[in-house]
């Protein structure tokens, strides 16, 4: 599944900005709608962006090719996105990579608990595409 959203060079619209000019940005999440939604918002704002699909599969693309920035669900298979996030704070390589957590879960115990295993930021969806990218910008610095 990851292959069908990757971004491909030359996929840009007329008017966009390249691809990755603004950074990379790994969505980390088992929904194919949602993880279309934000490549698109993403792509269109000037971000490269890669998927996973669970946990696991985030950590290890995180390890290997460290991006600018981890959007994460939470319920997920294999690892949700509390245990992936834990683990990328714990280890040296990924421990400064930003993330932010959205998920469908909205109590305030999530949330506490989101930010408690190291995310930035806690975002319900359906997210305001204008707010993420906001969020995201401050995040990077741009």
């Amino acid at each position: 599944m990851r292959g069908f959203f990757r971004h491909k060079p030359g996929d840009q619209r007329p008017g966009e900005m390249p691809p990755g000019s603004r950074g990379t940005i790994l969505v980390v999440d088992d929904s194919p709608t949602e993880t279309r939604i934000f490549m698109d918002a993403l792509t269109k704002a000037g971000f490269r962006v890669e998927t996973a699909t669970n946990g696991e599969e985030g950590v290890r693309f995180a390890r290997r090719h460290r991006p600018d920035l981890i959007l994460m669900d939470v319920v997920m298979p294999v690892l949700n996105g509390f245990q992936a996030t834990r683990q990328l704070r714990g280890d040296p390589t990924t421990a400064e990579i930003p993330i932010i957590i959205v998920s469908s879960k909205d109590q305030p115990t999530d949330r506490t608990w989101g930010l408690r295993q190291g995310a930035l930021d806690y975002l319900v969806k359906p997210v305001d595409v204008a707010e993420l990218i906001a969020k995201i910008g401050a995040v990077l610095g741009d």
